[in-house]
C-alpha cells in the first residue's frame, strides 16, 4: 500500500508546471459526481476509507496516524467510541487534521479518469456518426466492413446505439434489405437493427416479403451468432401490434423455410443460446397463429422437444412443455405424442423437478394422451413412476386445480392398473428418490 501511495503521488506530484493545469481540470464537475460516475473504476487502495471502503471525499487524518473519510470518521465518534477503527488505539487527540496533499491526488485522480472517460464517449460518438456517413457512400467489401464495424460499436456501448437511434441510423441501416442484399450485407445489418428502438414504420418496412424472405435465408445459412439475430429480429416483427401488416405476418410465420429453420436452431444443443431464442420465438408463433400448428406439427416438433426435456434449463423447460401442451390440442399433436417412445418417461420425470408451472404443463399432456390410449398409458405411466408423483403433488402446496387434477388422475390409472402393482410400484419409486 505505501509504494502505491508513494508511486501516485510521484505521478500526481503538483509541480509547477502542472499545477495550473490540474486546477482547471479539477474545477468542471464535483468530486461526488465523478465517483459516481467512476464507480466501475478501480480505485487505488490508498485512496478507500477503511470504514466504509468507498473513495474519500473529504479525508481527514487522526493522531494515530490512520487516515478516513470525515463523515465516516465523525459517524464512528458520534457512536461513542473513543479509539481508531484500524488499529483499535485509545485516541490521547480526538481532534481531525485534514489531508490536503491526499485530497489533492484524490480530486486530480478522478478528473484525470472522468475525462478520460468523457473523451472516449465522445469518440464512440463520433465513430457511429462517421460509420453512418460511409454507409451513405460505400457498397461491396466496404459496406460490409463499415456494418461489421457498426454492429460491434453499438453491441458494446449504448451510447454508440442511441447516436445511431437519434441520427437516422434505423432507417438507414434497414433501407439496406432488399431483394439484391448479399448475405454479408444483410448478417451484419441484422446484428445492428437487433440492438435498436425500432419504431412502427421501420418494422412495417422490414415485413415486407422480399425482406423476410431475405432474413429467413441468412437464418438458415448464417453462423449461430447470425441465426439468433435474425429470431429475434423475427420476434421483434410479430409482436408489434395493430393490424395493418396482419396478412404479412401470417405469411411471414407460414413459411416452411421459417419453421424449419427455427427447429434446427432449437435442435442445436451446442448452442444454449440458440435453443432459448428459438423456443422463445416457436412459443410466440404457436400462441398467436393457430393455423400455424399443424405445419409446426408436420416438421417434426413434438418428437424433437420430447427428445431434448432431459437436457434444457429450467427456463426454457417451462417453454418446450407449453408448446408440447398446445401442439397436442390438435389430433394429429396428440397421434405424434403417442408414438414418441421416451414420450412418458422424459415428462413424468418433470413432475414436482422443476417448477408449479412445468408439472401442469406435464400433467395436461399426459392427461391428454391418456384419454386416448388409457390402458397404454396407464401402464407405461406407472411404470415409469406416475403414482409417486401423484401422490407429492397430491401432499404439496401446489394450487387445487392441479392437485385435483392429480387426484383423478391417480384414481383413472388405478382403474386400468393392477391396485397392488400401482402400490408396489408407488412405494418402490418413492425409495429410489
Amino acid at each position: 500500500m505505501i509504494e502505491e501511495g508513494c508511486a501516485i503521488m510521484h505521478l500526481y506530484q503538483p509541480s509547477k508546471e502542472r499545477k495550473d493545469k490540474d486546477v482547471k481540470i479539477e474545477s468542471g464537475v464535483d468530486l461526488k459526481v465523478m465517483i459516481e460516475e467512476l464507480e466501475s473504476v478501480d480505485v487505488p487502495s490508498v485512496f478507500i476509507c477503511p470504514i466504509s471502503l468507498e473513495p474519500m471525499q473529504d479525508p481527514v487524518t487522526l493522531c494515530t496516524g490512520q487516515t478516513y473519510d470525515r463523515s465516516n470518521i465523525l459517524k464512528w465518534f458520534s457512536l461513542g467510541h473513543k479509539t481508531c477503527p484500524t488499529t483499535m488505539q485509545e485516541l490521547w487527540d480526538d481532534s481531525v487534521t485534514p489531508n490536503s496533499t491526499l485530497s489533492h491526488l484524490i480530486l486530480t485522480w478522478f478528473s484525470h479518469k472522468y475525462l478520460a472517460m468523457k473523451k472516449r464517449l465522445e469518440d464512440v460518438q463520433g465513430r457511429a456518426l462517421d460509420l453512418l456517413d460511409t454507409l451513405k457512400k460505400v457498397k461491396g467489401q466496404a459496406r460490409v466492413r463499415a456494418l461489421q464495424d457498426l454492429r460491434q460499436l453499438v453491441g458494446a456501448h449504448v451510447n454508440a446505439r442511441k447516436t445511431v437511434e437519434e441520427n437516422g441510423g434505423v432507417a438507414l441501416v434497414s433501407s439496406l434489405f432488399g431483394p439484391f442484399t448479399s448475405h454479408a450485407v444483410g448478417s451484419e445489418a441484422v446484428g445492428i437493427i437487433v440492438n435498436l428502438d425500432l419504431s412502427s414504420e421501420v418494422k412495417g418496412s422490414l415485413v415486407h416479403p422480399s425482406k423476410v424472405s431475405l432474413l429467413v435465408d441468412i437464418m438458415n445459412e448464417g453462423t449461430i451468432e447470425t441465426k439468433v439475430n435474425c429470431a429475434k429480429l423475427i420476434e421483434m416483427l410479430l409482436m408489434e401490434e395493430g393490424n395493418n401488416e396482419t396478412q404479412s405476418r401470417i405469411e411471414i410465420v407460414s413459411s416452411l423455410s421459417l419453421l424449419v429453420g427455427l427447429l434446427r436452431l432449437v435442435r442445436d444443443k451446442k448452442h444454449p443460446t440458440g435453443v432459448s431464442t428459438g423456443l422463445v420465438l416457436l412459443k410466440a408463433i404457436i400462441c398467436s397463429y393457430e393455423s400455424v400448428r399443424s405445419s409446426v406439427i408436420s416438421l417434426g416438433a413434438i418428437p424433437l422437444l420430447i427428445e431434448l426435456l432431459p437436457s434444457l434449463n429450467n427456463e426454457c423447460l417451462e417453454k418446450a412443455l407449453y408448446i408440447v401442451e398446445v401442439l397436442s390440442t390438435l389430433p394429429e399433436g396428440r397421434m405424434a405424442l403417442k408414438e414418441c417412445p421416451k414420450f412418458i418417461p422424459n415428462v413424468v420425470k418433470l413432475l414436482m423437478r422443476v417448477s408449479e408451472s412445468c408439472t401442469q404443463f406435464a400433467l395436461s399432456i399426459l392427461w391428454t394422451i391418456y384419454k386416448l390410449a388409457p390402458e397404454e398409458c396407464a401402464s407405461q405411466a406407472v411404470e415409469a413412476g406416475l403414482a409417486a408423483k401423484l401422490l407429492l403433488v397430491i401432499q404439496s402446496g401446489c394450487n387445487p386445480v392441479l392437485k385435483q387434477m392429480s387426484s383423478e388422475f391417480l384414481k383413472m390409472c388405478s382403474l386400468n392398473y393392477s391396485t397392488s402393482i400401482l402400490v408396489s410400484n408407488c412405494m418402490l419409486t418413492t425409495t429410489i428418490q
